[in-house]
């Protein structure tokens, strides 16, 4: 692995166990984090009262490249569908449980937390 794409991941590692701390203060119970499959990572996923939910982290340094938030395209969200549909499966959630898709964006010290982001 590249050493710019080793200290990059480093980094988003972070940013990740900066908004996990975040969703903790706000209730939510961090039950996994950096999910991997075939169909794609999810950086975090928790629990909010009987909602299974699934995290993606987005950070930007300043506003140069886009809001953070930005970078979550219909592409993206799909990948982070399959990820959780298969996450699903492999730990017996029914289609009984239900998800939430939500978003946190991190520019410069301000944490966005965006619920329901967009739905599968």
């Amino acid at each position: 692995m590249a050493k710019g794409a080793n200290s990059n991941r480093s980094k988003g590692r972070q940013y990740e166990e900066r908004a996990a701390e975040y969703l903790k203060a706000q209730g939510l119970r961090i039950i996994q984090k950096n999910f991997s499959s075939r169909f794609g990572e999810i950086d975090l996923i928790a629990r909010e009262g009987r909602y299974l939910v699934f995290v993606e982290v987005k950070y930007r340094a300043n506003a140069k490249g886009g809001h953070p938030l930005e970078a979550v395209d219909a592409r993206k969200r799909r990948r982070i569908s399959k990820t959780a549909d298969f996450y699903c499966l492999r730990y017996g959630y029914g289609e009984d449980t239900p998800c939430r898709f939500d978003v946190v964006g991190i520019m410069g010290d301000e944490v966005v937390h965006v619920r329901d982001a967009f739905e599968r």
